[in-house]
């Protein structure tokens, strides 16, 4: 007889199973979704993820987010403003929050690099993205995000949580898990595909569940080969060792089960275990990009140095989605479009980086047909300054940060494509055209999914939580197909 003080948790932690310490995490964070708050409404919830029936019927049904940590120069990608071309050099008469005092100026700096109009919609867009150039009649360009605050963690964690700068909040997506469910039941409904550099700003922030169980937030996956490690068991424990392996876990379960009868319900542990089983070979084969062909390798960039990396994660990120994973977001290291200083050598680079990967990403899937289905997004926290942040020898100079006015882009999952949105002033610093906020693009988000942000009600130590927490939101009518 086994010692029960060395059961279950023990043996899963010391058997190389094959298991995989991704698949073994997500399961455990169902175990521990199992426990009821304490503070409950009258009809007790239950968190699972199941498919659960939407408020309304969906244009989406899964999304990738492309999440550009460190605020992207619209005026120098997005957004053209001649004036600002026109006056540069000279002094700004508007009022500017700066974020690096020290550095700080008041002097006009336009763009460095020419803009022109593409495809049959005619958006303008700097030469910096000749593949975002080559979608732009598939995507909706918003000109006219707003977060009101100039910092990066706080606006980062307005545009995933619904409250500037709060942490503790549920991700967007946690959200869509909790009202949705997954399409699948052989891969985790929610990932995340970090940079090989490291995390970005505000960490693991950027993918928690909050105040919702750890069911429904974000499973990383490693930048690097192998993106799950001890996916696969050692050659002496597949097959019949691994199948007798788990049949002991069964027995294991089962005699916990006897011993402790008000237990919870241990044959859904014993599937979920069974679960992971099947998730090795569902991951192994999501994973690989070996089979795609030459032509969707040389699509995403994967044939070339400057992309490699992130091009291999879109594809990924295709492959996931068409496999029933409900959302996906990819992150850089750090904040590469925080470009403070060196912005005319620093900008290019991490355009070559993205670009082409993130216009593949919407062509394949159109190509697929699943774009309709499908919601990417493209953008950062916030976005840059008119002015120059001065560092001394003007090939140096950069900006500093702009929460006031931005851009960002969506496409698919019944958006509008095509058409741009919203305005930033002459001189790109303040939004003053249909303003959009994050908690706007939440309800919007929601609303693609076939729910009301409102109705969406999440119960959190005898409060009724939303996405957006009670602050201003709208649908944005105007950006949907």
């Amino acid at each position: 007889m086994w010692n029960e003080s060395v059961t279950r948790r023990c043996f899963l932690n010391r058997q190389a199973l094959g298991i995989g310490s991704v698949a073994l995490a997500w399961l455990l964070q169902q175990e521990q979704a199992g426990a009821k708050p304490k503070n409950v409404p009258k009809q007790p919830p239950t968190f699972d993820l199941d498919l659960k029936p939407t408020h309304h019927p969906a244009k989406a049904k899964a999304m990738i987010s492309l999440f550009q940590h460190g605020g992207p120069s619209h005026m120098d990608l997005t957004d053209p403003k001649p004036v600002l071309s026109k006056y540069d050099g000279t002094q700004y008469e508007g009022e500017v929050g700066f974020s690096f005092v020290n550095e700080a100026s008041k002097k006009l700096m336009g763009t460095r690099w020419k803009f022109a109009k593409h495809g049959q919609c005619g958006t303008e867009l700097s030469e910096l993205l000749p593949e975002t150039a080559k979608i732009v009649d598939d995507i909706c360009l918003i000109r006219s995000m707003h977060t009101g605050a100039n910092g990066h963690e706080v606006s980062i964690r307005y545009f995933h949580g619904g409250i500037p700068g709060v942490t503790g909040r549920a991700h967007m997506a946690s959200w869509l898990l909790y009202g949705l469910g997954s399409e699948t039941q052989e891969l985790p409904a929610y990932m995340v595909l970090t940079d090989p550099g490291g995390h970005p700003v505000d960490g693991t922030h950027n993918w928690s569940s909050g105040f919702m169980p750890a069911l429904y937030q974000g499973t990383v996956l490693r930048p690097k080969e192998p993106r799950i490690l001890n996916l696969d068991a050692p050659a002496h424990l597949q097959g019949i060792p691994q199948r007798k392996n788990l049949d002991f876990l069964q027995a294991l379960n089962r005699n916990h089960a006897l011993r402790f009868p008000g237990a919870a319900d241990l044959e859904a542990r014993i599937a979920s275990y069974e679960l992971a089983a099947r998730m090795q070979t569902a991951a192994a084969e999501a994973l690989d990009i070996s089979k795609e062909t030459k032509a969707t390798h040389e699509l995403y960039g994967i044939n070339d140095d400057a992309t490699r990396e992130y091009g291999t994660r879109c594809l990924i990120a295709r492959r996931l989605v068409e496999r029933g994973v409900r959302f996906v977001q990819l992150f850089q290291n750090g904040q590469p479009w925080d470009n403070h200083s060196n912005l005319g050598t620093a900008l290019p680079a991490v355009c070559r980086k993205t670009d082409k990967p993130s216009a593949a990403l919407v062509q394949d899937l159109k190509q697929r047909g699943m774009l309709d289905e499908v919601m990417v997004h493209w953008g950062g926290e916030i976005g840059r300054l008119p002015v120059t942040q001065n560092q001394g020898a003007p090939e140096k100079d950069g900006r500093d940060h702009n929460g006031q006015g931005f851009s960002m882009w969506l496409a698919g999952g019944g958006i509008k494509p095509g058409m741009t949105f919203g305005a930033t002033d002459d001189f790109g610093h303040r939004a003053v055209e249909n303003k959009v906020t994050p908690n706007d693009y939440q309800a919007t988000l929601l609303h693609q999914f076939g729910l009301d942000w409102n109705d969406l009600v999440f119960h959190h130590n005898g409060r009724q939580e939303i996405l957006t927490a009670g602050r201003p939101a709208r649908v944005v009518d105007e950006i949907l197909a």
